[in-house]
């Protein structure tokens, strides 16, 4: 259902009445939240949106600034401009889960920590559930793509990079595999801002290293030996924390690592 329809059905005239701000933002909120209304779609000016809440400019302008603010709209300014549906994402998340730990001082080997906690879940996960087996081939593709860019270490990246990510997919659980998602967001992008030297590049042995480790985490998973998965996999995120780390240990995560 787009824009209009939501708006034809009544799904934005009862915050009409009281006309509070929150109101408007928890009705479009529900609608971005709930897939009413998709990523990108366009909600029109607001001289638009006025008419169709039949709100005062005000309470539409705080209520999109609310929105804004969480990110689940940009306000695009000037002669094309208007208000643009953002579905949430990791990245999101990962900003907001930023700022939470900046607030709290937290280091970069916290963050680290804390996923190397939950990876070896997913991979015990993996190991122990009833598609094991397809699991395993199915990584395996995956591990023959990086292979296959081990001279290119952005493509290299981006394959390790979906590998870690189907592996906690095939976990099962949403949950868990959103709570990785947004710590490697976050390491990702903090490593990225602190790291200037070049041997933070990964070397052609530290990458043939990681398809190693990631072919005997297969192996586990195949076999469905599922205390092993999850031993390996926690060695194994131990050394990729370290190794990330560098000399970096006291790193404190920051919002600014986080913003577009």
């Amino acid at each position: 259902m787009d824009w209009s329809e939501c708006v034809a059905a009544g799904k934005s005239r009862h915050v009409v009445p009281r006309e509070k701000p929150q109101q408007i933002a928890d009705e479009l909120r529900t609608l971005i939240v709930s897939g009413e209304l998709s990523d990108g779609e366009a909600l029109g000016r607001e001289p638009d949106l006025v008419e169709r809440f039949g709100v005062s400019r005000p309470s539409l302008r705080e209520a999109l600034r609310i929105l804004e603010t969480e990110g689940l709209i940009r306000v695009m300014r000037g002669l094309h401009g208007g208000v643009v549906v953002q579905s949430p994402n990791r990245r999101m998340t990962a900003r907001t889960t930023a700022l939470v730990l900046q607030s709290r001082n937290v280091s970069l080997a916290d963050v680290l920590s804390a996923r190397s906690m939950l990876e070896p879940l997913a991979a015990k996960a993996v190991a122990s559930s009833r598609k094991h087996k397809s699991a395993a081939a199915e990584l395996r593709v995956l591990i023959d793509k990086e292979r296959a860019a081990l001279g290119d270490p952005e493509a290299f990246g981006r394959g390790k990079a979906q590998f870690y990510e189907r592996l906690t997919a095939l976990a099962g659980n949403q949950t868990l595999s959103l709570l990785i998602e947004m710590l490697d967001e976050i390491v990702v992008r903090a490593i990225t801002a602190v790291s200037h030297r070049e041997n933070n590049v990964e070397s052609m042995a530290t990458r043939r290293r990681d398809i190693r480790s990631q072919g005997r985490l297969v192996e586990f998973i195949e076999n469905g030996e599922v205390a092993e998965a999850e031993e390996f996999w926690r060695s194994h995120m131990s050394i990729v924390g370290r190794v990330m780390l560098g000399q970096e240990p006291e790193t404190v995560i920051a919002h600014s690592h986080h913003q577009d």
